[in-house]
């Protein structure tokens, strides 16, 4: 892919990115009508911010949370899978395609450890090793060897050693207990790391031969993992300097960003990307037209870091939006903020981290799209942002620009 061709497609990404925020304000009328709130506080089971919703407590304390382009799953300390909002394509996974504003149980099994969630797709893994994925198939990132769309969860292939995975609008990547990394679906910007060919793959491929892999992870055309080692690697497009490379091209296989070997964790956005060091440094790279990059001006093609604390947790990106935690258990956001996702009772649009609430009990897991989701060590969760299809699952429509809390049916 040349120059040129990648210049155009940075305006196309542009372009799509300003024709989904058109989709989503011209459906999401509803939500401007009914206003964006803020919500009423309230006393919970653990600190609440300013602006909580006045909801009683979880049935069930949450896990793990993954919070797709307009719809959330969530999965229960008991191994049961709950998801709500968009199903359009089926992307809940409780074989229908009717949008839901709460929480709905995905089938019976008590055995769910890892999702995530991409535009209209899911994926999780269970216990037992097993990968699974519903939703959107167009490109064959459900990985079942279709492009056949599916309302219910479909098994990958019959592995049973899958230990996490990551999707996205049209791919998908997963590292299995072994260290081997394997990716499938669309595959037009190099993003499956497997070179320029195939175009599309409807069924897992192996990337390279290194059995190290740690952790994947998956933006709009790009991937980038961490290794054992603490390296990092990405691959795909650059439009906009996401692989971290110091490049706006593309790379087809995983390359290795700088020399550092203290990376613990990667996260990939549409179409920039934020890690962090095991010293608690905080590092993003790629398109930075909201501030999603934490600091800088325009966008950046190395690893930036972001401020000088060294107590960040973990990082989660999205869009245009970026959010982490640090180790005393404070939540902070940054970059675009049209629907209220940085949760700070506003929609101005933040350039560098700013703290949701004054909470310092929230876990690790914090996941965020045009809407963001959060557990807290007490096992209640919390969502905010966009919710004109109900992915906040407070069983509304309204937008709300600090966290609200979402109560999971016994």
């Amino acid at each position: 892919m040349n120059e040129h061709q990648e210049g155009r497609l940075r305006t196309r990404w542009r372009r799509a990115a300003r024709t989904a925020t058109a989709t989503v304000a011209s459906i999401g009328a509803v939500v401007l009508a009914l206003g964006l709130t803020a919500g009423t506080a309230v006393a919970g089971t653990g600190p609440a911010d300013p602006g909580t919703s006045n909801v009683s407590v979880a049935a069930a304390p949450v896990s793990r949370v993954a919070a797709g382009d307009l719809h959330t799953c969530a999965i229960r300390t008991d191994g049961t899978l709950w998801c709500w909002g968009n199903n359009f394509n089926g992307q809940l996974g409780d074989g229908t395609t009717t949008t839901r504003s709460g929480p709905v149980r995905i089938g019976t099994a008590t055995t769910w450890a890892r999702i995530d969630a991409g535009k209209s797709n899911t994926c999780a893994v269970r216990t037992d090793g097993t990968l699974w994925c519903w939703g959107g198939n167009n490109n064959g990132q459900l990985g079942d060897g279709t492009t056949t769309g599916r309302t219910s969860p479909v098994q990958v292939g019959t592995a049973t050693t899958w230990a996490n995975v990551s999707t996205s609008n049209n791919h998908t990547c997963a590292i299995r207990t072994n260290g081997t990394l394997w990716c499938w679906g669309l595959n037009g910007h190099t993003q499956l790391g497997t070179g320029t060919t195939p175009l599309l793959s409807t069924t897992p491929l192996q990337v390279g031969t290194a059995t190290t892999w740690a952790n994947v992870t998956t933006g709009y055309a790009h991937s980038c993992a961490t290794r054992t080692d603490g390296t990092l690697w990405c691959w795909g497009s650059s439009s906009d300097g996401q692989l971290g490379l110091g490049i706006l091209d593309f790379r087809a296989t995983p390359t290795q960003v700088g020399t550092a070997t203290t990376w613990s964790g990667v996260t990939a956005g549409y179409v920039h990307t934020c890690a962090v060091r095991t010293n608690g440094t905080l590092w993003c790279w790629g398109e930075n037209g909201y501030g999603q990059v934490g600091g800088g001006s325009g966008f950046q093609t190395t690893p930036l870091q972001v401020g000088t604390a060294t107590t960040w947790a973990k990082v989660d990106t999205s869009i245009d939006t970026s959010c982490a935690t640090r180790t005393n258990g404070s939540l902070w956001c940054w970059g675009r903020n049209t629907y209220g996702q940085v949760g700070d009772g506003t929609t101005a649009h933040r350039p560098a981290p700013t703290q949701v609430g004054t909470a310092t009990t929230w876990t690790d897991g914090v996941a965020v799209s045009y809407h963001a989701c959060a557990p807290r060590t007490d096992g209640s969760l919390w969502c905010w942002g966009d919710n004109f299809l109900g992915q906040l699952g407070d069983g509304t429509t309204t937008g709300r620009s600090t966290p609200v809390q979402v109560t999971l049916p016994a």
